[in-house]
């Protein structure tokens, strides 16, 4: 019986180790991701980190019922979905490399060139038919080589 207490008690803390290494590995990645979401710089992302924080709280809070899910790509699925929730409140951009782009083509961005997430699982994700994803895609980057020639010519 005994034992059974000791084992219990110590699940909490071998949980809070795994989540805590999974932190070391990925935050930095993912604060990247929602500071180009937000628009903001990396010295100035006071937003992005919220988004984080957030994100891998609710990934903390389900880090049990993971079962063979990444937790990665839970909290990259929540960060976006929350940022899409939020998506009003960012809309101009504070200075980030993709600043000028609406939250919806920021999302579709970082979704499918940063984070690298496949056609079909951004078009699931974000609710979207896969030409709409590709669509805005598409126009995006065309709209950042735009704006990338003109600050080059100017």
């Amino acid at each position: 019986m005994r034992d059974r207490q000791d084992a219990r008690a110590g699940e909490p803390r071998y949980r809070t180790r795994q989540f805590e290494a999974f932190v070391a590995g990925a935050a930095g990645r993912l604060l990247h991701a929602a500071t180009l979401l937000t628009a903001e710089t990396q010295a100035r992302n006071p937003h992005a980190q919220a988004l984080l924080t957030a994100s891998l709280a609710h990934t903390y809070a389900h880090w049990g019922r993971l079962r063979g899910e990444d937790p990665y790509d839970r909290t990259r699925a929540d960060l976006a979905a929350r940022f899409a929730r939020t998506a009003w409140r960012h809309h101009r951009g504070r200075g980030g490399i993709l600043a000028a782009l609406t939250p919806q083509e920021r999302l579709v961005v970082v979704l499918r060139l940063y984070e690298g997430v496949a056609e079909e699982q951004t078009a699931a994700l974000l609710g979207l038919p896969e030409d709409r994803v590709r669509a805005v895609c598409a126009r995006s980057v065309y709209a950042l080589r735009e704006r990338r020639r003109g600050g080059i010519a100017s």
